[in-house]
């Protein structure tokens, strides 16, 4: 068990714990960082695609995609310093393809000689606010066993088979949980689950067994943010309580007490355009998510920007933080 750290934040500073990864968490947090909470992002280290993954081949070191993006949603930064940290070359000999940002992050590994160290010395020179820790500093590959049996190598390629996926699962299977990831959740106020790619982005955090182990001993109110659109390739025809159970069925049972849903119509030019894609709006089956036992808040909560849906990160924020003050103002009550 770790040994909880004392005098690290305010007393009255509400402390948040966001598992996830990929473009949903990093929306999420932009948000987020504008409330009164202490955040830690606890984030996968299982991309193995594109810059990502050549530099996680070529220099031995864990990819440092989601944890670029993570970091620069939780920068306090201008504008130019975003661009810079966000920016892919698109010529050069073994630069075409590499995004700046992660090169940023290989040089920092290099010269600290830990992964953990460099995202930490990152943090400070772009002034993030809070901290990003990898679930693990082991090598994770992820790994998808197909309903008609065959396996699938690789966090990048399971999306891309047009087949169903049965279940997920890592390489090694016993991987070790980064310390400080399970010292976050220990303190935690609230935990959050996504939003994000359910089998990419979600699962991988989840399958690393010491940190869900956490995750399930914690007192704090767990909260899932649901996709808004489906995922062609992951998430096919998947309702609101679909995902829940998937998740469930992966780590052996319920652990969540809320899901936030989005209630907003979806004008029909936006359809039609995801709907070119293969994706389509998550339903929310109510009684179905009820039936699990679970609170649910369904809101408008999406914004439509650069040609994408997105959730409202403001407004998804504040519906967080008010939830949370909600039920930690029960559990008060209940004590006295």
């Amino acid at each position: 068990m770790p040994t909880r750290r004392m005098g690290t934040q305010p007393a009255k500073q509400l402390r948040v714990v966001v598992i996830g990864g990929g473009t949903g968490l990093s929306v999420l947090l932009r948000g987020l960082k504008h409330e009164p909470v202490h955040i830690t992002a606890i984030v996968t280290v299982a991309d193995d695609g594109g810059s990502s993954g050549r530099l996680r081949e070529e220099m031995d070191m864990l990819p440092p995609g989601d944890i670029r993006n993570v970091l620069t949603a939780l920068a306090d930064t201008e504008p130019l310093m975003e661009k810079v940290m966000q920016y892919r070359f698109s010529t050069g000999t073994g630069l075409a393809g590499h995004n700046l940002g992660n090169l940023l992050l290989a040089a920092m590994n290099e010269i600290t000689g830990d992964f953990v160290t460099a995202v930490k010395k990152l943090s400070g020179v772009l002034a993030v606010r809070g901290d990003v820790l990898p679930a693990s500093t082991q090598s994770i590959r992820l790994l998808a066993e197909m309903e008609d049996g065959s396996i699938v190598v690789g966090e990048s390629q399971i999306p891309l088979t047009g087949k169903r996926i049965k279940r997920v699962f890592l390489d090694p299977e016993d991987a070790v949980p980064l310390t400080e990831a399970l010292l976050a959740i220990e303190e935690a106020d609230a935990i959050l689950i996504g939003p994000g790619s359910l089998y990419t982005s979600i699962l991988p955090n989840l399958l690393v067994r010491g940190l869900f182990d956490a995750v399930k001993r914690s007192p704090s109110p767990k909260l899932y943010i649901c996709n808004v659109m489906t995922q062609p390739g992951e998430t096919d025809g998947y309702t609101a309580s679909a995902h829940v159970e998937v998740m469930y069925r992966h780590v052996g049972g319920p652990f969540l007490d809320t899901v936030i849903v989005n209630s907003a119509d979806i004008p029909a030019h936006v359809l039609e355009k995801y709907a070119e894609k293969g994706a389509a709006p998550v339903i929310c089956d109510l009684k179905r998510l009820r039936q699990l036992g679970l609170h649910v808040v369904a809101k408008p909560l999406v914004t439509f920007e650069d040609g994408y849906l997105r959730h409202d990160a403001h407004a998804v924020s504040k519906q967080v933080v008010s939830l949370i003050r909600r039920k930690r103002r029960m559990q008060k009550i209940e004590k006295e």
